[in-house]
């Protein structure tokens, strides 16, 4: 496991942290599966028209008299394949369209796996940090070799040795617990013949990080996102830019905060989304430029990452 001491050996070695654009907020208007898109037209509507309320009172909340919004919705091209991007494009602007909405930026869910040659997943797995529970004696390893994370500690486990008595039953206990624990343990890959499989709650944890301004590789941001529009998308995802800027008058995508509207079925990606994220080493070279920044904009940030991000299940 890379640590944080193991990347910050010497000043001359540490690579230049280069600052990436920021609006004051990032709206994400959805993130639909196939089965969403086979529904048809009305279906998009549908979401977009449910989202609308929660957009335009997300971005009401921004305390700034010149307040620096964008939008953006995440395609899901990592788990299954599916139509055209520009197919799949030209039909979320329309739906959106309908309900009063413009969507500035459209991210394929493989670039959080991978983008521009970088293994991005890999170098946020990198930066998670193992924090053991207390009392635990060493004997699950660290996330970064399982695979699964988790806030706590799990059962322990009632079989015994031929010798030894069975143990008794234990429930599993949260780290940070207040008054009653809520547990979780998060399969954050899976080995395939083909390689790791990334979970969907690691690749959404990715893309929140890739919102809020703080993915870096070698000091250098990733994916920036490049302009198109859906008529000069390719029909290929493996094609498509990690990130597209529709429109050409968007503020930036990375944002200080990020709001995201979801249907409820995705509440427990999203409580695992925040469980990673908290055990996520950030590069605070990185932070403390997104901090400072917004700071002096008078618009002071939680200390951690997650306190900056905000939803609505609808």
């Amino acid at each position: 496991m890379t640590t944080a001491d193991d990347l910050f050996v010497e000043a001359s070695a540490v690579p230049v942290v280069r600052s990436v654009a920021l609006s004051h907020l990032s709206i994400e208007l959805g993130h639909l599966y196939m089965d969403d898109f086979r529904l048809g037209p009305e279906r998009l509507r549908e979401q977009f028209r449910r989202v609308a309320p929660w957009a335009h009172a997300a971005a009401g909340q921004v305390p700034s008299s010149r307040p620096r919004v964008s939008t953006c919705f995440l395609i899901d091209d990592y788990f299954t394949r599916f139509s055209t991007p520009r197919e799949v494009v030209a039909a979320l602007v329309d739906a959106a369209g309908s309900a009063g909405l413009t969507i500035d930026y459209v991210a394929r869910e493989s670039g959080c796996a991978r983008a521009g040659g970088v293994d991005v997943a890999a170098v946020v797995r990198e930066h998670l940090v193992h924090e053991p529970a207390e009392g635990v004696n060493g004997g699950r390893p660290p996330a970064t070799e399982t695979g699964w994370l988790t806030n706590g500690e799990r059962s322990p486990s009632a079989a015994a040795g031929a010798m030894a008595a069975p143990r008794p039953w234990q429930p599993p206990r949260q780290s940070a617990v207040q008054n009653h624990s809520i547990f979780v343990d998060i399969e954050l890959w899976s080995e395939t013949a083909g390689g790791l499989l990334w979970s969907c709650p690691f690749l959404a944890a990715v893309w929140q990080l890739q919102r809020l301004g703080l993915l870096r590789h070698l000091g250098e941001p990733i994916a920036e996102p490049e302009p198109a529009t859906p008529g000069t998308l390719p029909e290929s995802w493996d094609d498509m830019p990690a990130i597209v800027q529709l429109n050409p008058a968007a503020t930036p995508l990375r944002a200080y905060r990020t709001f995201t509207a979801l249907d409820g079925r995705f509440l427990p990606i999203e409580l695992a989304v925040r469980t990673i994220l908290g055990q996520v080493w950030i590069d605070p070279a990185v932070d403390a430029q997104v901090r400072e920044r917004a700071l002096a904009e008078r618009q002071p940030l939680p200390a951690e990452p997650v306190g900056r991000i905000g939803y609505a299940f609808i």
